[in-house]
């Protein structure tokens, strides 16, 4: 069961051998790895919908989608249906190639960067060397789609939310980069497998995951808040402003376009979660050597369904910040922090085994979250919130 899709391909392929030239097989098997990632993930992305907007309702006591289909669960089809024939509305002021472009060149990054994930044992569209490099400078042309989507609009408001997106993507692209160097500093390498290779033996109770680790458990914690902030989700979801900026920076999108920018939001954070399933958590490995018998690939979907979740849950649960305290946040201390953190990996590898190394580099971590945390609160006058219902 494990290799079962990558026997498929194969067979295919040999099936294929003889019917085609020998040059046509790179670009068939390509091909391939293609239309599976986006089947697999746009199929993940309709599930998370339907789920987000059921798990909210059910944490805001009020009910989630529940007249299409069986429980409300046809809702993405649905919804998806209204996108295609939904009338396309483009302002008579608005650059209309670039507006036109702008989801385009957002989606194709989104879906560029999961050729070098590894979904599973010898379940990777291009084992690169240097694919975390890939990852992060494929990445990058997000943030030009945003700030060309608020520009052509030639709307305030619009233009508004892109140079929101824009500061923010950049501020905290930073941590997000920065809390990777940490595991390539152990690891010696840039490639997503070899990464989780070296997070394959199970030398105690626990699997030998970065995440259990003091530097890796900091490190996993920095790089999903600056995953969530690159992804504009609540608390972080400013550059979205519904009460300030109408929609932000796609304010003047509709139908099909704007259901473009939807599913390039949650493509790259299913990326960028997945990026940190292999990072920190281990991958595809199996949390006990007992489990191994489990497929690599259901362990990867697992850790990624636990991380959806986990964003929902956040999503549903904390309000949204202000600007500056989303910037003094970013550079007074997640990137102070993750800078610390690269100090407590080296100290991890440098002082030895045993308990040595767990003492000096979980002082390193919890002394500096503590130091930077007063330092950022102290004077701010911050009470503890009461919530009271309204009587």
């Amino acid at each position: 069961m494990d290799q079962i899709f990558v026997a498929l391909k194969h067979w295919l392929l040999g099936q294929l051998a003889t019917i085609l030239p020998a040059w046509l097989l790179p670009v068939v098997s390509a091909l391939m790895s293609i239309a599976a990632i986006i089947g697999v993930f746009a199929t993940l992305f309709a599930i998370m919908t339907i789920l987000e907007r059921k798990g909210l309702g059910r944490i805001q006591n009020r009910y989630g989608p529940n007249r299409v289909g069986p429980f409300g669960f046809l809702q993405p089809a649905a919804d998806g249906i209204k996108a295609i024939i939904k009338e396309d509305v483009v302002p008579r002021a608005a650059d209309k190639v670039v507006h036109f472009l702008a989801p385009v060149v957002l989606v194709i990054p989104a879906l560029l960067v999961y050729s070098v994930l590894p979904i599973g044992r010898n379940m990777v569209a291009i084992d690169l060397d240097a694919g975390l490099l890939f990852f992060f400078a494929v990445g990058a042309a997000s943030e030009l789609a945003v700030f060309m989507a608020g520009w052509s609009s030639r709307n305030k408001y619009a233009l508004l939310g892109a140079m929101r997106a824009v500061a923010q993507m950049v501020s905290y692209e930073i941590p997000l980069i920065l809390s990777t160097i940490s595991v390539v500093m152990i690891t010696g390498t840039l490639s997503p497998v070899k990464i989780v290779e070296a997070q394959s033996t199970h030398a105690g109770l626990l699997p030998d995951w970065f995440v259990f680790t003091p530097w890796g458990f900091a490190g996993f914690i920095l790089f999903m808040i600056s995953a969530n902030a690159e992804a504009n989700r609540s608390p972080f979801d400013l550059p979205e402003g519904e009460s300030e900026l109408v929609a932000g920076y796609f304010t003047e999108y509709s139908g099909f376009k704007f259901a473009l920018f939807f599913l390039a939001e949650y493509l790259g954070l299913f990326a960028v979660s997945g990026l940190g399933i292999t990072l920190f958590l281990g991958g595809w490995n199996s949390p006990f050597a007992a489990l191994d018998f489990v497929p690599s690939w259901a362990w990867f979907f697992a850790k990624l369904l636990g991380l959806i979740v986990l964003f929902i849950w956040t999503r549903g649960t904390l309000p949204r910040l202000r600007v500056d305290q989303l910037m003094n946040f970013a550079w007074k201390f997640m990137i102070p922090m993750v800078l610390i953190n690269l100090v407590a990996a080296a100290a991890w590898h440098y002082v030895g085994g045993g308990f040595a190394r767990w003492f000096v580099s979980g002082a390193i971590v919890l002394g500096s979250y503590l130091l930077l945390g007063r330092g950022l609160f102290h004077g701010k006058g911050i009470t503890k919130r009461t919530y009271r219902y309204a009587e």
